[in-house]
């Protein structure tokens, strides 16, 4: 049985190549304060882009928020002549807020994310006890991605992938020869994304990134975060589908399914949970917005005791 998304993909990237297709222009902006890099993408024949898991920067001692990464990316976005079509989000992240509504304030575009959404709302809405004032239905998001879901970014195709694991809603997006994959694979001395999280899977994440490891060996994967393996003195954040499976230290090509979910599952008990998965989760799944104020114009985030 085919599986006509990953070939739809396969067949993107490889007209990308021959120049068919136009090729992405990609500019990276890495916040070491969440180790995230955000990503704008943008078809160099229209100037339409799309920015891809962007950073609200967030003091968690004092709740504050602000805008100095996002600015960065506006003011790039101006330099270049582009305009924004999309806002794009890999997951509902977990270890930094999304800035996605300011920046639609500031230079527009829709903001999209995987149709599973709605599944980590109702896990996360119950552990926050978010109440019936929060709708589970996607709704705080412009578009529902599904997998082998078609778009575009100027002329630029585009195709989303779902790759759950790390989440249950984990998507990447194939834009032209380059894919945009979130949490599922870091850099190839790093290695892979935890799965312990509510709704996460260790057997899932490896289908699914045995399934990016299908695309050709020459696509670019652009990661979502770096943490700078022992040995390696600077961030990076791209790599190829050949790097990933000749060196990548958790899921090179002949380690077995098997083996990949005992090194995970052990890997993850030991793991602590990220500094910032109270407010980013609640954020992030009402699609980068703040809980409702209550009733002295407030808004609050819930840290549940023993839970999590």
């Amino acid at each position: 049985m085919t599986d006509a998304p990953l070939a739809a993909a396969t067949h993107q990237i490889l007209m990308t190549e021959r120049g068919v297709s136009p090729k992405p222009v990609i500019r990276t902006f890495f916040d070491e304060a969440t180790f995230t890099a955000s990503h704008v993408v943008h078809d160099p024949n229209t100037k339409a882009a799309a920015i891809i898991d962007s950073v609200l920067d967030y003091e968690a001692s004092s709740g504050r928020t602000s805008y100095a990464s996002a600015e960065k990316i506006v003011a790039y976005i101006h330099a270049e002549g582009l305009h924004a079509e999309w806002q794009l989000e890999t997951h509902a992240h977990a270890d930094h807020l999304s800035a996605a509504p300011w920046l639609q304030e500031q230079v527009g575009g829709k903001l999209g994310i995987g149709a599973d959404i709605v599944t980590v709302q109702k896990v996360f809405g119950k552990i926050f006890n978010a109440g019936s004032q929060f709708a589970r239905d996607g709704s705080q998001f412009d578009r529902l991605f599904h997998d082998g879901e078609l778009f575009k970014i100027g002329t630029l195709d585009a195709i989303a992938l779902h790759v759950p694991g790390h989440t249950p809603a984990d998507m990447a997006f194939i834009i032209g020869d380059a894919a945009f994959i979130g949490d599922t694979l870091f850099m190839p001395d790093y290695g892979t994304a935890r799965a312990d999280f509510p709704g996460g899977d260790a057997r899932m994440l490896f289908h699914s990134i045995h399934r990016l490891l299908k695309l050709p060996e020459q696509t670019r994967l652009f990661l979502c975060h770096d943490y700078k393996a022992p040995g390696r003195d600077t961030f990076a954040w791209e790599t190829t589908v050949g790097a990933e499976r000749a060196h990548n230290v958790h899921v090179h090509d002949g380690v077995t399914e098997d083996d990949f979910v005992q090194m995970r599952t052990t890997r993850d008990a030991k793991l602590s949970l990220p500094n910032l998965i109270m407010p980013s989760v609640q954020v992030n799944i009402r699609g980068g917005h703040m809980p409702e104020p209550e009733d002295n114009g407030v808004s609050y985030i819930k840290i549940p005791i023993n839970k999590m």
